[in-house]
């Protein structure tokens, strides 16, 4: 790619993978290894293709330190495909089929909606007028015979996230293209007591139980997608593992956070301090609501500067990791605005 062509790119989905990666992935594109073919092409049930998913699980529970006792399945469907999979999965675990979802943006609403298709859902925290805050842990409605709490960490839309929470997990999933590779596969985490009690209408190509019996290859998985995940995961654990991931994602966040915060308003964080989203920061231009010219100036403007994927998610309107470049242009769109 010629110098010229090269662009940032923002996008908080299908995600930017490093470079290094996508040289890599270039190079064995046609010829994997001894191969003589694609991993495109590779069989799953092929002994190639074991060795990079059994690769790419074991850099995978090594970054994550993933206990024995929990199974770890590659699965499609996106985080969408789990909203509906893990009610199926998991409500049969108490005869009420009941579950407590934490409402705290739009993934997490969606998912609520979706699970009230196989049980009953009780939404947990005390009603809110906008996705800006999340309400101490106080306040919650908790069910104590619920079958499972439902918690969405990182609420990308709304850009917000809660870095701690005193609760004991028994499944974490998330979808490749946020940043583990391209899209297509999506990581499921399951502890292993929790098999085996999917309902009876489950689909067998989401039951964790029957993936976790065939180790992710009940039928064929996005095989190229795992490939890059895994590429994406060993590239991790070169930086420095997660705890430099976090660091870094600390310190590029709070550069962003600090340019709002000190631009006398022209930049609005929507999203409550103390629940601010170190992946997705989104903002809008002048005031809470936005200014359309200004907006849509930003990213006419960006992609001119070879930035793309700045525009985020319809409900939130903008999405930005890096500001600084137009700091001192919108402030002369801001003056051109009021008049």
């Amino acid at each position: 790619m010629s110098e010229s062509k090269k662009v940032i790119n923002f996008s908080a989905g299908p995600a930017k993978i490093p470079e290094e990666v996508l040289l890599q992935a270039q190079n064995e594109l046609v010829n994997y290894g001894s191969a003589g073919v694609s991993v495109m092409e590779l069989s799953h049930r092929s002994s190639q293709f074991s060795k990079i998913i059994n690769n790419t699980e074991t850099c995978l529970r090594d970054l994550l330190n993933i206990p024995i006792n929990y199974k770890v399945l590659f699965l499609q469907g996106g985080g969408s495909g789990q909203f509906s999979a893990i009610p199926l999965n998991l409500i049969g675990l108490k005869p009420d089929h009941t579950a407590d979802y934490i409402v705290t943006g739009s993934w997490s609403s969606t998912a609520a909606k979706e699970a009230e298709k196989y049980g009953k859902v009780s939404r947990v925290l005390p009603k809110l007028d906008s996705f800006t805050v999340i309400p101490d842990q106080s306040t919650w409605n908790l069910n104590p015979d619920a079958t499972y709490l439902y918690y969405c960490a990182n609420e990308t839309i709304n850009g917000k996230i809660k870095h701690y929470l005193s609760i004991t997990f028994g499944l974490i999933f998330a979808g490749a293209h946020k940043n583990v590779g391209c899209a297509g596969v999506t990581l499921v985490i399951v502890r292993e007591d929790l098999l085996g009690y999917a309902l009876p209408s489950t689909p067998s190509v989401i039951c964790f139980r029957t993936q976790a019996e065939h180790k992710s290859i009940y039928n064929t998985p996005p095989t190229y997608s795992v490939y890059i995940a895994g590429l994406v995961l060993q590239w991790t654990k070169r930086q420095g593992g997660v705890s430099q991931m976090e660091q870094n994602s600390i310190q590029k966040s709070s550069a962003v956070y600090d340019v709002i915060d000190n631009s006398s308003g022209f930049y609005v964080s929507i999203v409550d301090k103390g629940c601010r989203s170190r992946m997705n920061i989104p903002f809008r231009i002048y005031r809470p609501e936005g200014d359309e010219f200004l907006e849509k100036t930003f990213i006419v403007e960006s992609e001119k500067l070879g930035m793309i994927g700045l525009k985020g998610h319809r409900p939130v309107c903008l999405t930005c990791i890096n500001l600084f470049v137009f700091v001192k242009q919108f402030h002369r769109y801001r003056k051109q605005a009021r008049k």
